[in-house]
């Protein structure tokens, strides 16, 4: 099942537990019970602190559970964790061996002290590169507090489940039988969705702290090279952010990174984040800003937050990046995440054997396509010009495949549905003008970004598509506000190039502080 390198990797990981734990499985005769027993055979093997037992009675097969021998806490897995979830098995072996967590004292106090029953459920695909945080978050909760339990259900495998809760987008987290959340979560967004008072008590400390020389406002490529680049000047640093990694969290493969032949978005977001630490940065995650107030001469620019507080710093740098257009047609909204899924990667084997479609003939699309094409039963590729945009190679391996159909010169009008799911989409053909119907259980939309520039409206120049218009500084029309990444008028929205333009906002800050004698 392992490797002879991942196993060797895994015994020296597991060399810090610190007290015994059991793996308890729950099999039958099925072949994936068979992969299940000989994965927990082999792990077991690595410590002599582990043990297997295959005398489980848990209510899913296969799954088994992680169990600290002295019964004070486990969590479990319905599912082999493969894929992007074996780091989630290996933090959770070392959490249920007394390894501590990588979070924050404070942050971790507060599981510790949450009173109550909480069952959670969380579902996964083995291809969703934004489940294994919210995996890892609620196994961390489920280690420190007896008062927590944690099933990851492969939703793949456990499809009749998927469909009678109407799983249709992952990572779906349920707490106590109900829906609790969707998407991508860290532990400090699911405790301040538990904690009602963690908001206020972030805010207080916030409004409480002195103003920055720079304040960068965003925690993508753009924002972490800025925060570098302005910490390693020797002067006060803040990165406000409502994701740390942003867009980067939601990429599959990267490949054009230079210096590194391929990489995953999750793990460079780490990287991001793990070098913006090695300064004295002072970060601020989870927190939305709602408005820009420009300095008056010779004072302070103020950031306004969800939260209620606010910030203040001598110079601003915006790297707000942006975030999937949607179509904004009917049925639309009301069937996202039930059906209408932006992340093909997630979301994709939920749909196995199904029809869908995706919407837009971009690289992006095209990609798309490709990828559901190898796990549905037939894609609708729809794109609103008369030929796709993607890279010919791209297209010539798309009109290879058997299950696809392809769509030019075609708009998408309604999306459709029976009150709870996805049943087809409405196009309408832009030659004849002619209405078509198409009938299928997904849809995958993938036509471009939108800047997060919404809350700067009246503060700082914005082009008409609501990009941060800077000149070749990086500086907006505010005298010591400055721009780049995703949100901005540079053309081209790649990592690399938000990576240049963050550094380069940053020195022209310095620059503006040091010449303004702010």
């Amino acid at each position: 099942m392992l490797d002879a390198a991942t196993t060797a990797q895994l015994k020296t990981y597991l060399a810090n537990l610190r007290v015994p734990v059991e793996l308890v499985a729950t099999l039958d005769d099925s072949p994936k019970s068979s992969e299940m027993r000989e994965l927990v055979a082999e792990v077991a093997a690595q410590s002599a602190l582990l043990s297997a037992r295959y005398d489980g009675t848990a209510p899913r097969t296969p799954s088994f559970a992680i169990r600290r021998a002295d019964g004070s806490a486990e969590t479990h897995f319905a599912g082999l964790p493969l894929g992007h979830e074996f780091t989630s098995l290996v933090l959770a072996l070392l959490h249920m061996g007394r390894h501590p967590p990588k979070e924050e004292a404070d942050l971790l106090a507060s599981v510790k002290a949450l009173e109550g029953e909480y069952r959670f459920e969380t579902f996964f695909s083995l291809s969703c590169q934004n489940c294994p945080d919210v995996v890892q978050a609620i196994n961390i909760m489920a280690a420190l507090n007896p008062g927590v339990s944690h099933v990851a259900i492969d939703g793949a495998l456990f499809q009749a489940e998927v469909e009678a809760r109407e799983v249709m987008a992952v990572p779906a987290v349920f707490l106590n039988g109900a829906p609790f959340g969707q998407g991508r979560m860290d532990l400090a967004q699911i405790m301040a969705k538990l904690d009602s008072g963690a908001v206020a008590r972030t805010a207080e400390k916030i409004a409480a702290k002195e103003p920055f020389d720079v304040l960068v406002v965003g925690g993508g490529p753009a924002g972490a090279a800025a925060a570098i680049y302005a910490a390693r000047k020797g002067i006060r640093t803040g990165v406000l952010a409502e994701r740390f990694g942003g867009q980067v969290l939601d990429t599959m493969g990267i490949e054009n990174f230079i210096s590194v032949s391929h990489t995953e978005g999750p793990k460079l977001a780490a990287q991001l984040e793990q070098h913006v630490r090695d300064y004295e940065v002072d970060i601020m995650n989870l927190q939305t800003a709602t408005a820009l107030v420009p300095a008056a001469p010779g004072g302070l620019h103020e950031v306004k937050l969800a939260s209620g507080a606010s910030l203040k710093a001598k110079t601003v740098i915006l790297s707000t990046g942006a975030r999937w257009r949607q179509m904004g047609v009917p049925g639309e909204d009301q069937y996202r995440n039930k059906g209408v899924a932006y992340c093909p990667h997630c979301d994709g084997p939920l749909f196995k054997g199904k029809r869908t479609a995706v919407i837009g003939g971009g690289n992006s699309g095209v990609e798309a396509a490709i990828d559901l094409a190898g796990i549905v039963s037939h894609v609708t590729l729809i794109e609103f010009d008369p030929q796709l945009r993607a890279d010919a190679v791209l297209q010539d391996k798309l009109r290879s495949l058997p299950n696809v159909t392809i769509i030019t010169s075609a708009l998408t009008t309604e999306v459709q549905g029976d009150g709870t799911k996805v049943t087809g989409l409405i196009y309408k053909d832009r030659t004849t003008e002619a209405l078509h119907t198409v009938e299928l259980e997904g849809i995958f939309v993938q036509i471009g970004l939108v800047p997060n520039t919404e809350f700067l409206k009246g503060s700082v120049g914005l082009s008409p598509r609501g990009e941060i218009m800077v000149d070749a500084r990086g500086a907006t029309d505010v005298p010591g506000v400055f721009a780049a990444g995703d949100c901005t008028t540079v053309p081209y929205k790649q990592i690399i190039i938000a990576m240049g333009e963050g550094s380069k906002a940053s020195l022209s800050a310095f620059d503006h502080l040091i010449r303004s004698g702010v």
